[in-house]
């Protein structure tokens, strides 16, 4: 029997969890952007945070990934 790789499962457990901060972090920006479109009584704020957010989810991959990878070596 083989031993079940425990860096392979810690592994899984980063990248999947990036996933889920990516997506939260973009569903909280369209919220913020929602709630300000209401407040202001305007139109473009949601599009406007909501790409927003994709960048910085983006960008808070790419950062997580490096780290990932600089810590692998």
């Amino acid at each position: 029997m083989s031993k079940k790789n425990p860096k392979g499962l810690k592994n899984w457990a980063i990248f999947s969890g990036i996933g889920l901060q990516m997506g939260l972090i973009i569903y909280l920006g369209n919220l913020l952007g929602v709630w300000l479109d209401k407040k202001f009584e305007t139109t473009f704020l949601e599009e406007t945070i909501t790409i927003l957010a994709v960048f910085g989810a983006m960008f808070s991959v790419v950062y997580r990934i490096n780290k990932f990878n600089a810590n692998d070596k």
